[in-house]
C-alpha cells in the first residue's frame, strides 16, 4: 500500500488500516466477479471470498475513521464522505446479499454489482479524502503542533 507511504496526511496517517481496506476491497471485488462468472452450483467459494472481503473492508474503514481523529475528517466530509458512505452501504449490502444469495441468479447479480460499485466508491473516496487533506494545511499543521506540544511537556523536568 504505497498510498500510505506519502506525505498526504489522510493517507499517511492511515498506514495501519489502508492495506486491510484495499485488500478487503480487492477480495470483495474478486469474489463478486467469480460469483458472476461461475455456475451457481459451484459459486459457494466465490461467495465466501466476497463475504470475507466485504467484512474486512468494512471493519478496516470503520477503524480507520475512528482512529484518525482530526486527520480522519476528510474521510467523513465532502465528496469523500459521500463516496465512502455509499461504499459502506454497497459493500455491506452486497456482502450480506452474497451470504444469502444461495443459488438465486438475481441475488447473485445484485450482490456482485453492489460489491463492485462499493469497491469503486471506496477507491474514489480514498482518493478524494487524500486530495482534501493535502489541500487543507490544518491536517498537517495541527497534528505537528500537537506532537511538538506533547514533546515539550514530556521534556519539562519534574513532569
Amino acid at each position: 500500500m504505497l498510498v500510505a507511504d506519502t506525505a498526504v496526511p489522510a493517507w499517511h496517517s492511515g498506514y495501519r488500516e489502508l492495506p486491510f481496506l484495499f485488500a478487503g476491497s480487492a477480495l470483495a471485488s474478486a469474489g463478486a466477479v467469480a460469483m458472476l462468472a461461475t455456475p451457481r452450483a459451484e459459486a459457494g467459494p466465490a461467495r465466501a471470498v466476497a463475504v470475507l472481503g466485504a467484512a474486512t473492508e468494512t471493519a478496516a474503514a470503520t477503524i480507520l475513521e475512528r482512529r484518525l481523529g482530526l486527520v480522519g475528517e476528510p474521510y467523513r466530509e465532502g465528496r469523500a464522505g459521500r463516496l465512502l458512505s455509499a461504499a459502506r452501504a454497497l459493500t455491506a449490502g452486497g456482502g450480506l446479499l452474497a451470504l444469502l444469495a444461495g443459488r438465486s441468479r438475481a441475488a447473485t447479480a445484485a450482490s456482485g454489482l453492489a460489491l463492485t460499485a462499493g469497491a469503486l466508491c471506496t477507491r474514489f473516496g480514498i482518493l478524494a479524502a487524500g486530495r482534501a487533506s493535502a489541500a487543507d494545511p490544518k491536517y498537517t499543521v495541527v497534528p505537528q503542533r500537537e506532537r511538538l506540544d506533547a514533546g515539550a511537556v514530556a521534556s519539562v523536568p519534574g513532569r
